[in-house]
């Protein structure tokens, strides 16, 4: 059976266990697939890559809230009432 692997590096649960900082360290600031009997079990992301993913689920979470107000109603304000 194939498995998708979303990472061109991976390395063995095995290779983790050894020398995690090694293994992160190889991945040169790219996110590392890390397989169990050849399987996906997980992927090891630098503190970057993690931030930068979950500003842009945050980001589209907002666009969709956008999106869904579009045309709504507006309320005229002053920058003096604020």
């Amino acid at each position: 059976m194939t498995h998708v692997v979303y990472s061109d590096i991976t390395a063995s649960i095995s290779e983790l266990k050894k020398n995690p900082m090694a293994t992160v360290s190889e991945g040169e600031g790219l996110p590392i697939a890390i397989l169990n009997r050849n399987k996906p079990a997980f992927y090891c992301v630098p503190p970057e890559v993690y931030e930068a993913l979950i500003e842009r689920l945050e980001d589209e979470d907002l666009a969709a809230i956008v999106e869904q107000r579009r045309g709504g109603e507006t309320v005229e304000v002053s920058l003096d009432d604020l």
